[in-house]
């Protein structure tokens, strides 16, 4: 029987360092944190507590070596902190950010590892601190971020940010310094900062150990982040964890087996909603996660980034090649999207190019355009949201005989039919009130400027261009 062995979690002064086995495989995750003292969380909340969380980082962090289908997991002497709510929590992540990984595997009956250990009682959570600034907004320097913070800046609410660099896309300081670029034109007070390094990710396994049957390695980035970000919020005493997950992530990308396969769960409702009852439940007891956008689609986004289009070239998005490869979905959508959006100029500044005649991108948009077995295995907006930007940029001028022929291959598109689901601003969202307040009005308002907008736009009567 293949285990999964927790074999040792370590907390340095300013890092967490976990460590996992399996069979002779050995790996580890670092996640190192800038100004906390983490002896200091210690004495202030007391050992149990901190290291409770370690460990919760320390699981979520090393879920991806589930992707080498061990059959159980063994915590050793970390056992006492699982419980009936955390093995739920774990399983119900694995279901359904691994559904796109089991699909590429053929694996429909694979639910993932069972742990071994007795659950233990369910254990107090401890209390955030009062601290001089309640919202911790995470940045990861795509348009959504820029979206977000400048609701919040325009709200009047303070916040400070949390950028983090993560092995996996290469050197950490270069991706600081993308992060920077972001948060450094906002009203942010603060930038925290975290770096994780993961030689799992990183590991040949799939090619060297053929025998696993594994093609890739998958992890639960979202989840993951969350868990990692709360040590930050104790040493500083922030009391909401802000993100900018936006309506498009509840679509999944095809239906497997009658399972909905969403390579975005993890940025969903439902993992919101898990995630931030969890926490509270179980770690920090008045400390909440929610997204600013969860009520609104790209269209009703861009609206609102197109008021700051002059910094729309300061964001990136690809997971491939920072800031922009130009030949990965992600990249092909984004500049769909720009091109829907924002000043030509604008969109020439971010990419270079024109992303929709590029030959390496006829893949990705097939896929996001509805012509292919599945939407992209990417962070993309829906099939709906992708027809209504390519409809829109080509009204603005983009007209390549490649964007020709998708328009062509999808066939006539009725903007006065597509776009009004895509234009809600829906009830669904985790905001606390006090945020929501001074949030909700921005999104009506984006809302029906994009209505307006579009509906000047298939009565012929609106300008193509800002």
């Amino acid at each position: 029987m293949q285990s999964l062995r927790l074999v040792d979690v370590h907390r340095g002064a300013d890092q967490i360092v976990a460590s996992c086995a399996i069979g002779d495989l050995r790996f580890h995750v670092t996640v190192w944190y800038e100004d906390v003292d983490l002896a200091e969380l210690a004495h202030r909340f007391g050992d149990e507590a901190i290291e409770r969380i370690a460990v919760h980082i320390a699981l979520f962090q090393l879920n991806a070596a589930c992707s080498l289908r061990p059959e159980v997991i063994e915590l050793g002497r970390y056992a006492r902190y699982l419980t009936d709510d955390l093995a739920r929590l774990w399983r119900t992540v694995f279901r359904r950010v691994w559904a796109q990984w089991r699909y590429e595997h053929d694996l429909p009956d694979y639910d993932g590892p069972r742990f071994v250990d007795a659950p233990a009682p369910a254990a107090v959570p401890v209390r955030a601190p009062d601290g001089p600034v309640e919202l911790l907004a995470f940045c990861g320097g795509g348009k959504d971020s820029l979206v977000a913070l400048k609701l919040l800046e325009r709200a009047g609410l303070p916040f400070a940010t949390l950028g983090y660099a993560h092995s996996i896309y290469g050197a950490g300081e270069p991706q600081h310094a993308l992060l920077d670029r972001i948060a450094g034109v906002t009203a942010r007070v603060r930038a925290e900062r975290q770096w994780v390094i993961d030689d799992l990710l990183d590991a040949p396994v799939a090619r060297l150990r053929p025998a696993l049957g594994v093609k890739y390695i998958l992890a639960a980035e979202t989840p993951a982040s969350v868990f990692a970000a709360l040590p930050i919020a104790l040493a500083r005493g922030y009391r909401g964890l802000v993100v900018a997950h936006e309506a498009s992530a509840n679509t999944g990308n095809l239906t497997w087996n009658g399972e909905d396969v969403n390579h975005q769960w993890g940025k969903g409702w439902e993992a919101e909603q898990l995630l931030d009852g969890y926490v509270r439940r179980a770690l920090v007891g008045n400390l909440r996660y929610f997204s600013l956008l969860q009520p609104i689609h790209d269209e009703v986004i861009f609206e609102l980034l197109s008021r700051d289009a002059a910094l729309a070239p300061l964001t990136h998005s690809c997971n491939l090649r920072k800031p922009w490869c130009g030949a990965c979905a992600k990249c092909a959508y984004v500049w769909l999207q720009f091109a829907a959006h924002l000043p030509a100029d604008v969109v020439h500044a971010t990419f270079g190019a024109d992303l929709g005649e590029r030959p390496d991108n006829e893949r990705w948009f097939r896929e996001m355009f509805g012509l292919a077995e599945h939407s992209p295995f990417e962070c993309v907006g829906s099939i709906p949201e992708a027809r209504l930007a390519l409809s829109v940029a080509r009204a603005r001028g983009f007209t390549g005989p490649r964007l020709a022929g998708y328009a062509a291959a999808v066939g006539p598109i009725d903007i006065a039919a597509l776009a009004p689901p895509l234009l809600q601003v829906g009830a669904q969202h985790g905001m606390p009130a006090h945020v929501a307040a001074a949030v909700l009005p921005q999104l009506t308002s984006a809302a029906a400027a994009a209505a307006d907008r579009l509906a000047g736009m298939a009565a012929g009567t609106a300008t193509i261009d800002r």
